[in-house]
């Protein structure tokens, strides 16, 4: 499988999900990843922006138009995909809005039968569980972190 060729757009009450890269706020997302973000806080610009050209991103969107959401997955779209960046602004949680983006991210068709599947989060491990994530092995899974790279924004 390749990567996808076409857009991917799904509604519900309202709000929209889309991985039309032409519609996602890039501005919003860079404030939310950098600034409100535990995982992300302080990244550069510019990492930030290969982050989302090297994944297959999910914009969320009210009514309006205006996004109020967003995911990526970085996937070989053959066995491996990573899930990241997940994130719903605070005056839209609650609505079963992340549950949702989550879903939608997990039923695109260039994403079915992937052998593996991550993710890294602090605080949401109920609601990934229900997706079938779960604590990975540490006896076979590693990590390297480069904290020069982090230091300098990335």
């Amino acid at each position: 499988m390749t990567a996808p060729a076409a857009d991917f757009t799904v509604r519900r009450d309202g709000f929209t999900i889309s991985t039309e890269r032409a519609r996602l706020d890039l501005d919003t997302v860079y404030r939310y990843i950098s600034g409100e973000s535990y995982w992300a806080a302080g990244m550069a610009r510019g990492v930030f922006e290969r982050s989302v050209a090297g994944a297959l991103p999910f914009g969320l969107y009210e009514s309006g138009g205006a996004q109020i959401g967003y995911a990526r997955v970085v996937s070989d779209y053959a066995v491996f995909a990573w899930l990241s960046d997940v994130y719903v602004l605070a005056d839209y949680r609650g609505k079963g809005l992340g549950h949702w983006l989550v879903a939608t991210v997990m039923a695109h068709p260039s994403l079915q039968g992937l052998r593996r599947w991550m993710l890294s989060t602090r605080d949401a491990h109920a609601i990934y569980a229900e997706f079938g994530f779960g604590a990975a092995d540490p006896a076979i899974i590693m990590q390297r972190i480069d904290r020069e790279a982090h230091k300098r924004g990335g």
